[in-house]
């Protein structure tokens, strides 16, 4: 069968030539005789996998010195505790709620301190980003926490916060790598890669060193302390070792891609064919304002549920696949990662048209 256009919001589409690669070095990595799957963390082999990935990072993403990178288990979801566990010293902090996910790291927060909201576009079903230009920052919060791009409901921070002065954390799992982006803006940045980057299985934080101490909350497990893991360098116990080496194979694609400033452009043309036809259409509506619309992930309606389900149908049989809408807010969802070529959202949009023309009067 020929391979789909997969629209989903992850795990997502990989580049193809990489699927390629690791399909021919799937029973012999470089001569070693084994796979990738087999070979122990604590090997030579694999050491210089895990080191290589971790400096094609550095290099992609102009990380400085004294930020530390970790290769770790468990998720963002897990990494919604870990922040406060880790950075929680006077059980206070801001959270900027701008979908699902920030609001579920704000509501694991609150588990281990004070959480405050101190912004939020719950009001408008999250289809904006608030202006947080003058935000009410409690002066003793530890750190203030952005989810920077929506994935369900398809908004982007362009602007970062004005922090005050405090420490930013922020979630990129759904536009990492999609854009050059500051490090020293942030303490931390962190987020799973199984939109942009891998295979579901691997959290990459970037993590400025002088947060990651022994002076955590109380009842830290060993392994959620970013020390344990920053000492071991991200071997500490076994990492999720093949999904790694997939990391590393994406972040030398890129880098043949032309590297960050390279994927914008690209992410950018493609998202304008998308939301210009969406802006032209007489079925299809996008859902969010037009200044906060991610590059990402592209939420749209026909306003009628029942044709919404029509489309989801002929699409996925006409080879258009995953673009159902998150189940909280129905409708349809294109995710245009790094990895999805700009002929899939031409074709898509080419497919749009047809459909528009058969179903409106």
């Amino acid at each position: 069968m020929a391979r789909v256009y997969n629209f989903s919001a992850g795990p997502a589409v990989l580049p193809e030539e990489v699927l390629k690669e690791a399909a021919d070095e799937m029973l012999d990595y470089q001569g070693s005789g084994q796979s990738v799957m087999e070979m122990s963390h604590r090997s030579k082999v694999y050491d210089n996998i895990i080191k290589e990935a971790e400096a094609d990072l550095r290099e992609l993403m102009n990380i400085p010195d004294n930020y530390k990178v970790l290769f770790l288990q468990g998720g963002a979801s897990q990494f919604f505790a870990e922040v406060p566990m880790n950075l929680m010293k006077n059980k206070k902090a801001a959270y900027i709620i701008t979908g699902q996910w920030a609001k579920k790291a704000y509501k694991e927060a609150q588990i281990y301190g004070e959480a405050v909201a101190v912004a939020s576009s719950e009001d408008k079903t999250f289809s904006y980003i608030p202006d947080c230009s003058d935000l009410d920052i409690p002066e003793d919060a530890d750190y203030v926490y952005i989810c920077e791009n929506n994935t369900i409901y398809g908004t982007k921070f362009k602007t970062l916060p004005n922090t005050k002065g405090h420490l930013l954390v922020s979630d990129v799992s759904s536009c990492f790598l999609s854009e050059p982006i500051d490090v020293t803006k942030y303490g931390v940045v962190y987020g799973g890669v199984q939109k942009n980057i891998g295979p579901a299985g691997v959290v990459i934080a970037i993590i400025r060193e002088d947060l990651i101490t022994d002076d955590v909350l109380p009842g830290t497990p060993t392994m959620l302390k970013w020390k344990t893991q920053a000492d071991a360098d991200s071997l500490y116990n076994t990492p999720p070792c093949y999904n790694i080496y997939i990391c590393g194979k994406v972040f030398k694609w890129i880098k043949k891609m032309g590297g960050l400033s390279a994927m914008k452009e690209h992410n950018e043309k493609k998202a304008k064919i998308l939301y210009d036809f969406l802006d032209e259409s007489r079925l299809f509506k996008g859902t969010v304002v037009k200044e906060d619309r991610s590059l990402m992930n592209v939420p749209f309606v026909t306003g009628d549920k029942e044709l919404d389900a029509k489309f989801v149908e002929e699409a996925t049989k006409a080879g258009f696949v995953n673009l159902k809408g998150h189940r909280t807010v129905g409708g349809m969802r294109a995710s245009i990662y790094n990895a999805m070529p700009i002929e899939g959202v031409e074709k898509l949009v080419e497919f749009m048209k047809k459909f528009e023309k058969e179903n409106t009067k």
